[in-house]
């Protein structure tokens, strides 16, 4: 038996690719990155940052290598958020993706379109533009995971400066969950965290009265998290 064929077999073998869906925060907005497509299908049409496994790569590789060609993105911590597999979902045949998101600040990124990318740029969520395949459900099913953990993980302070005042951190949580918070309530549930270093210093050049600056203490709370403390807004 020619030993090349020990291990063909006869089932389809579909392709694989990966998707990132990077998530900004800009001071006010929640943004999203999307690339506009050079080539077909769906050629002109915005979608996530993405393409096709290599043979001997990892998906999370394929979407970094993906991710920094189609938009110089690089060196960005990615999670991976669920594998789509619906058939039909790609024209071109039967395609799975796996897709990975990340939360960054984007005042710390410049961003460039590469690659098979005609542009790249960031929408912010209530002007999101037609997307191509079914990034419009995979788009909702990372909102939504970024919903709820926000709620139990404190993935917010990442896009943030490193010092902050509670105000700016409440327009971050408004800005992802989509509803207003009440100050007060706000306020005294993240000060009782214990995860947050006040700072000697106000906010300046403001009209009304002066924030107080703070930092949030991730050594404590990756300490805490061993012990099973858990994040709650």
């Amino acid at each position: 038996m020619d030993s090349t064929r020990e291990y063909c077999y006869k089932y389809p073998r579909p392709s694989v690719t990966s998707d990132c869906i990077i998530f900004g925060f800009d001071g006010d907005k929640i943004r999203v990155l999307l690339i506009e497509r050079a080539n077909e299908p769906y050629a002109g049409r915005w979608a996530f940052p993405g393409g096709f496994l290599d043979m001997d790569e990892s998906a999370e590789d394929c979407a970094k290598r993906e991710l920094f060609e189609e938009t110089g993105l690089k060196n960005v911590f990615i999670e991976q958020l669920y594998t789509f597999t619906q058939p039909g979902r790609d024209p071109r045949g039967r395609v799975i993706t796996i897709a990975y998101y990340a939360l960054i600040k984007q005042t710390d990124y410049s961003i460039t379109a590469g690659d098979d990318a005609k542009q790249a740029q960031w929408f912010s969520l209530d002007e999101i533009p037609p997307l191509a395949f079914d990034h419009s459900r995979i788009l909702q099913a990372a909102i939504s995971r970024i919903k709820g953990k926000i709620r139990y993980q404190p993935i917010g302070f990442e896009l943030l400066n490193e010092k902050f005042t509670i105000p700016e951190l409440q327009r971050l949580y408004e800005a992802i969950l989509g509803v207003q918070l009440d100050r007060r309530n706000f306020h005294r549930k993240i000060i009782a965290t214990g995860l947050l270093i006040q700072l000697d210093e106000k906010k300046a050049n403001v009209s009304h009265r002066a924030p107080r600056y703070f930092s949030f203490d991730k050594e404590k709370y990756e300490q805490l998290s061993r012990r099973g403390f858990n994040f709650e807004i």
